[in-house]
């Protein structure tokens, strides 16, 4: 394996693929460069001489400038160069061509056709609180319930959708709490769901009934129950009672042969190094790609983290209208950060800086590969169902939980995440780790679940197919890490004042 990598003939900087040690000389396109610091994995050294305020090239684009002069060798990072970005932007629509030569693939994966037409690929319980003061109630629920049934009875999986909202909330905090729980109940790899209340939140449960109903039609009442504990004696037996209804309902419950064009898979990267732009995110695009090609639909979110590449996704737009879409999408959460007095392009994190990522423009590059190279055909806000067949644009913040549940609410059925530093979260839905090196997806075995670090071994091509008959087999029930170990979650978007 070569030790650097140079992502784009118009690149002024190598990424080390394995620590590079001080003085040592690298055969590259553009002639030796021998280094004069130590160039970590991940990190970024500079192929020749860059003068002060020039940018600094990495995947064809800048993402940067210098502050100082940079010596041919010497590492790059936040010591010697600086964001490009400020303040919002005016765009303009150049679209360009866009063409796949991707061919219809006739394979099928297992999945659970739903009663209103939607395909999930789980058959899951869901029990959800309309407000954070049950939570402890859930757990003695589940307790009991296992007991009864301790192999989940008709179920894949018994989930908790536990959240600390739905009392003293205003404004659109409340109704995105509303909107996000709603969105989970009418997610189609809930074979059956609970409700539960307290009685006298704000979230009122009339008012989540309602939403149900405008939502998602008419309720079947044989696969979603309501409990408000306030309105009964004894709100855990009463509880476990609800459960065995529905653990009858779903008795029958089969999985059926469907095609490709029923998958629904969400794009998320978190904790993000210098390889993931070389390795995960770019496999994430080449499936992305497939299974748009399929008639499928995937996601992309995270907005900030297009900030700085966003350019990219408004050249793939549909059509004007989208494109418009797309900008208002950007230049809004432009405004809420400044709506707060808070900086808009200090996104990469403590771990984003610590694996080789410096600016956003360096992490937004990198992250947007996961939308491949499809046409955006939607533009979605945050609590809306996937409308549109094909690549979708979602507006969530860049925090993983966060965006991740804004994902398996939006009808993903499955997300693909990527990482270069690690984290055993998931949301909801199966959530598919994707390392980004070998050493993260050797370190935790128990939180990775597909290592792209291959691709500096092996060809795209061949490590792609590899990856699409993984998901093929996720979606047909083979279990990921986060189902093994019994780990979900949810997170809602909080944006302004709790009374």
């Amino acid at each position: 394996m070569n030790s650097f990598i140079i992502l784009n003939e118009k690149d002024s900087v190598g990424v080390a693929l394995e620590d590079i040690p001080e003085g040592t000389t690298l055969m590259t396109q553009k002639g030796p460069v021998t280094t004069i610091d130590l160039i970590r994995r991940g990190h970024k050294f500079a192929l020749m001489k860059i003068s002060k305020d020039t940018d600094i090239i990495k995947y064809g684009f800048p993402i940067g400038h210098a502050t100082e002069n940079i010596a041919q060798g010497a590492w790059i990072h936040t010591h010697n160069l600086k964001t490009n970005l400020s303040g919002e932007l005016a765009y303009e629509y150049q679209p360009i061509k866009i063409h796949h030569d991707i061919p219809k693939d006739e394979r099928t994966f297992m999945g659970y056709k739903r009663a209103n037409g939607k395909v999930g690929i789980r058959n899951d319980l869901y029990i959800i609180p309309t407000v954070g003061c049950i939570n402890p109630l859930l757990d003695i629920i589940v307790e009991q319930f296992k007991a009864l049934h301790p192999d989940n009875g008709s179920f894949d999986n018994v989930i908790v959708l536990k959240h600390p909202y739905g009392c003293s909330q205003l404004g659109d905090d409340f109704e995105q709490t509303r909107k996000i729980l709603v969105d989970a109940a009418l997610q189609p790899n809930a074979g059956g769901v609970l409700i539960f209340g307290l009685g006298c939140e704000n979230n009122q449960m009339d008012g989540m009934i309602a939403e149900l109903e405008t939502k998602g039609g008419p309720i079947n009442p044989d696969r979603m129950k309501f409990l408000v504990s306030q309105q009964v004696i004894d709100e855990l037996g009463t509880a476990v009672d609800l459960l065995e209804e529905l653990n009858t309902a779903a008795a029958d419950d089969r999985r059926t042969p469907q095609p490709l064009s029923e998958l629904k898979i969400g794009l998320k990267c978190g904790g993000s190094d210098g390889l993931s732009g070389v390795t995960a995110n770019p496999l994430l695009g080449r499936v992305s790609d497939f299974v748009t090609a399929q008639g499928g639909s995937a996601v992309l979110s995270e907005v900030p983290e297009m900030f700085g590449a966003e350019t990219i996704l408004m050249s793939r737009a549909k059509d004007k209208i989208t494109f418009e879409k797309t900008v208002d999408l950007i230049n809004n959460f432009k405004s809420y950060f400044e709506s707060f007095h808070q900086p808009i392009y200090e996104n990469p994190s403590p771990g984003n800086k610590e694996g080789g990522i410096t600016t956003l423009e360096d992490k937004s590059l990198g992250c947007t590969q996961k939308s491949g190279t499809s046409t955006v055909q939607d533009v979605l806000q945050y609590g809306d169902k996937i409308k549109s067949k094909g690549l979708s644009l979602l507006q969530s913040p860049g925090n993983d939980l966060v965006s991740s549940s804004a994902e398996a609410s939006a009808d993903c059925q499955m997300v693909l995440f990527t990482t270069g530093r690690g984290t055993p979260f998931a949301t909801y839905v199966p959530t598919i780790k994707v390392a980004s090196n070998s050493y993260i997806a050797e370190k935790k075995p128990r939180w990775i679940d597909f290592d792209a670090g291959r691709l500096l071994n092996t060809s795209m091509d061949n490590l792609s197919a590899e990856f699409i008959q993984f998901i093929i087999d996720v979606a047909s029930g083979k279990k990921t890490n986060n189902e093994k170990y019994g780990i979900h979650g949810i997170a809602i978007f909080k944006t302004g004042v709790t009374e």
